[in-house]
């Protein structure tokens, strides 16, 4: 009798944890809120760790190796990461390490540029990006993005415009893919931004941290990749696909225009990475990419899930399918809730999001969801954001 072959099915790393043992969890996520709310907020996933990783932090420990950071291998990793998922041939020697992505554009953004000098960013983005700028002493500067949630090339050309007018130097720092709308921007849209910089003298940081969330209909492009991007600096890590906050590590890359710069940096007194960060992100990026292929195929799954339950029970709401991330951008103004949409769905529905405000301009009436949790919480969270829209 012939037997038919059938591909073993892939386990989804988003459906293997109970609810019950995400809230024996201690991190912020589950331990923000009381224990009847739903958490959808911050940008951490519920799931295990990938296989290798998990090995590569046992064996750390069980052999006590818990000192300091040493050697390449880190960056050696990303570049052979970049080179088999990108095609992107990137040289170890153009990069550098640093304690994690915000300390990292921080850093390189304040060596690029004087106390109050400019700084363009486009909201509505990463709070991040407007508070940690502003306690380095860098006035912030909005190029918000159109109503496609897209680059607004001349609302940034406005911007560099203004950036640069006193004559002092000024950056831009970029987020790509886009948080918190999931756009991944393409190659000719980064080509433009490049020009536009060079024409303006515009120093190019990105924060390149979601790099590897991207789905199969669309692409992510390296900035430094495209023509200008020589002259612009990358922040990378594992931490957001692979789910290691905990284990912080982070890498500067540099074009080849700026590898003085990268080397100044290089030697210049700032905080480094975790030892246990480092092992865990060169496990990521040298072993983890079935399991990463395996996550991208849940969270495709789930944004796409979200659609249809935002369509049952918030009819009127504006969801776009995010091009990449785990956090998705929701328009609440249909909804005409009272006051912040955040705030009414953590009182009233017991579902905790992000607020859009907190996004900077084009923020209002918005919420970030993170659904990178299993189809279930984001099945029940729906469901009660919907029956809430409806009391009173």
């Amino acid at each position: 009798m012939a037997i038919s072959a059938h591909a073993p099915q892939r386990a989804n790393p988003l459906t293997e944890l109970t609810l019950a043992s995400l809230r024996s969890r201690t991190s912020a996520k589950w331990r923000r809120y009381s224990a009847d709310v739903l958490p959808l907020w911050v940008a951490e996933m519920d799931v295990a760790p990938a296989p290798a990783v998990r090995e590569a932090l046992e064996r750390a420990v069980s052999g006590g190796d818990l000192g300091y950071p040493a050697g390449t291998a880190y960056t050696e990793a990303l570049a052979e990461f970049a080179d088999q998922r990108w095609d992107w041939s990137v040289s170890p020697g153009h990069m550098t390490t640093v304690a994690d992505v915000i300390t990292g554009y921080v850093d390189v953004i304040s060596m690029l540029t004087e106390p109050g000098s400019d700084v363009v960013v486009n909201p509505p983005v990463y709070p991040p990006f407007f508070s940690y700028l502003k306690a380095a002493g860098r006035n912030v500067i909005d190029a918000p993005l159109g109503a496609d949630l897209r680059l607004d090339f001349a609302s940034l050309e406005d911007a560099f415009r203004r950036a640069t007018e006193g004559g002092r130097p000024a950056a831009y720092l970029l987020c790509s893919p886009h948080n918190p709308t999931g756009t991944a921007h393409t190659r000719a849209e980064l080509e433009r931004v490049a020009a536009l910089a060079d024409r303006y003298g515009v120093r190019v940081v990105v924060d390149e941290i979601h790099a590897p969330l991207v789905y199969a209909e669309h692409e992510f492009v390296p900035y430094l990749s495209v023509p200008g991007g020589e002259k612009a600096f990358s922040l990378m890590a594992a931490s957001k696909a692979w789910n290691l906050a905990g284990v912080p590590a982070a890498i500067v890359v540099g074009g080849s225009a700026v590898q003085t710069e990268l080397a100044a940096y290089a030697t210049s007194p700032h905080h480094g990475p975790t030892h246990m960060g480092t092992i865990a992100q060169t496990a990521a990026y040298l072993h983890g990419g079935e399991w990463l292929d395996d996550l991208m195929d849940g969270l495709d799954a789930n944004r796409r899930l979200l659609g249809t339950l935002i369509d049952e029970h918030l009819a009127g709401a504006d969801y776009r399918l995010p091009e990449a991330t785990y956090l998705t951008w929701i328009d609440c103004g249909p909804l005409e809730l009272e006051g912040d949409p955040a705030a009414h769905f953590l009182e009233h529905a017991k579902v905790a999001l992000n607020s859009g405000p907190t996004f900077g301009a084009g923020g209002d009436d918005h919420v970030r969801l993170n659904i990178a949790t299993h189809p279930d919480i984001i099945t029940e969270a729906v469901r009660r954001m919907g029956a809430s829209t409806h009391l009173g």
